[in-house]
Formats: structure tokens, C-alpha cells, sequence
């Protein structure tokens, strides 16, 4: 018998919120006769963070592709809710001058590798007010000021507002690309694999700095990682991917702590002999 991931677990309501800030429905994504996901649904809500695990090939990235629009899918209907009285946009469909903007203002993206984030060729500050001024700002005095100001969030000091990201080390690109994503006040984060290939220690200090942030801000965060650590610390809501699909989704907590999915369980009982 192939289990269901509960509707009610896909679609949950948490903390009463009136309407979700993000809706997927069917997405699917094919490369060539290759299924990439297969009919993935799912709502995403305000200050919520949902993450979505798997082993390589699971179908985690290529979903996150979809939602972020760097791919588009086959079939399904992604909504996001834009908040400017103009409801839900339809991302599949949207033209791609009114996709760039969408990705400079409400929403972000947060690469593994910091350096497919960030311009190297410039300032630490320049990479932060980069986007602030892609998002309308023309004061160079606010945009300064703003850079500062989160440097200091992600605890970078402001010192160093003018040196290169290139001299910075891995865990600190990663806190400038965050600040980068950041300073727009986006409403939704995709984050893919954000402490990948960082120590240990650097990265438990990474996701608690995430987990402050996402507090202080609001914002809503979309999660795709390998790291089932990195899943329980820093996500509300979980989904686990095999072969495209979604075969298990829940409260992080529930689904790792109580697996109902074979598969779920052999990558918790990994995570428990390692």
C-alpha cells in the first residue's frame, strides 16, 4: 500500500493566519520524459518556514526551482499573494520584466553557494545596497546607512563595509548574501541548502542568526536541505521528497520524531546511527 501524505498536513492553517502567502497546486516538472516533481501541492504562510528534505534526486531542488521561478513547470498553478491590493499572482504565467521585479522586492533567494549570490567584483556594502536600489531606493545616505544596519544584523562589523566579498570567509559570505536578500524586507525566502559545505560550528550559529531574523522580520522562508539537523532546527512545517513526489508532510517535529513513510524512517534511523 503506497502511503498519502495527509491533505490536512499539505494545506495546514498554522496560527489562525487568514490566507496563505503562497499556493501550489499540481506542480509538476518534467526534463524530457524525466520527472523532476510530480504533482506537488502545498500552501505556504506568513512567517512560517517549510522545509523540504530528501536525498540528491529526491525532486527537493527542482521543486524549489519552480517555486522561485528559475524553472518553469510543466503543469500545476503556483499563486503567490502580493499583497498590493492586486491578489494572487499567477508565477507560471507572469512576464519575465514583472518576474525580476517580484525577485527584487517580495521575494529572495538564498544560494548554497554564496558566491552565486553576491557580485565579488564589489564592496560588501555595494552588494547589499545593490539591491535596494534595485528595489527604488535612490538616497546614498539611507542606502549606506541601511548596509551598515545589516551588517551589524548578520554580524558583520560594519568596519568592512567597503572590503570584498572575496576576502571574506565562507560563513561570512554567506551572512553578506543574507544581508543582501534581506534589506528589501522580502515577504517570501527560498533558501537551497544555506549552511551547505560550512562547519560545524559555523553553521549552527548560521541557522540561529536565521531563526532570529526570521522572527524579528516576518518573513516567510521556503527551506531545501539534505540536513535533517538542519530541517529540525530551523523549520515549522516539513515535507519529504522521493522520486519527485511528496511522500510524507507534517509538523517538523511529528515527522521526524514519529515517521509514518518507510522511506522517512530510514533517513531518520541514518541520521540516529551516524
Amino acid at each position: 500500500m503506497t502511503y498519502q501524505a495527509p491533505q490536512e498536513d499539505l494545506y495546514a492553517v498554522p496560527g489562525g493566519e487568514a490566507s496563505p502567502l503562497l499556493i501550489a497546486r499540481n506542480v509538476t516538472k518534467y526534463y524530457g520524459a524525466m520527472p523532476g516533481c510530480l504533482d506537488v501541492g502545498f500552501d505556504i504562510w506568513p512567517g512560517e518556514i517549510l522545509g523540504i528534505v530528501g536525498e540528491s534526486g529526491s525532486g527537493k531542488s527542482t521543486l524549489l526551482g519552480c517555486l522561485s521561478g528559475r524553472f518553469v513547470p510543466t503543469s500545476g498553478e503556483i499563486l503567490f499573494d502580493r499583497a498590493d491590493g492586486g491578489g494572487l499572482t499567477d508565477i507560471v504565467n507572469l512576464p519575465e520584466p514583472a518576474r525580476r521585479r517580484l525577485m527584487r522586492t517580495a521575494w529572495g533567494l538564498v544560494h548554497q553557494n554564496p558566491r552565486d549570490g553576491l557580485r565579488m567584483g564589489i564592496s560588501a556594502g555595494g552588494n547589499i545596497g545593490e539591491r535596494l536600489m534595485a528595489a527604488g531606493e535612490r538616497s546614498y545616505g539611507r542606502v549606506r546607512g541601511a548596509a551598515e544596519d545589516w551588517m551589524d544584523r548578520v554580524e558583520i562589523n560594519r568596519s568592512r563595509i567597503d572590503d570584498r566579498p572575496s576576502v571574506f570567509s565562507g560563513g561570512m559570505q554567506q551572512r553578506l548574501q543574507i544581508a543582501r536578500v534581506m534589506v528589501s524586507e522580502p515577504r517570501l525566502v527560498f533558501m537551497d541548502e544555506p549552511t551547505g559545505g560550512l562547519d560545524v560550528s559555523v553553521q549552527a550559529r548560521l541557522l540561529d542568526l536565521l531563526r532570529v531574523l526570521v522572527r524579528d522580520t516576518g518573513v516567510a522562508a521556503v527551506v531545501v536541505t539534505h540536513d535533517l539537523a538542519v530541517a529540525r532546527h530551523l523549520t515549522d512545517r516539513l515535507m519529504v521528497m522521493k522520486g519527485g513526489r511528496v511522500v510524507e508532510a507534517g509538523l517538523t517535529d511529528q515527522v521526524l520524531d514519529d515517521p509514518q513513510h518507510p522511506y522517512t524512517q530510514i533517513l531518520t534511523s541514518a541520521v540516529l546511527m551516524a
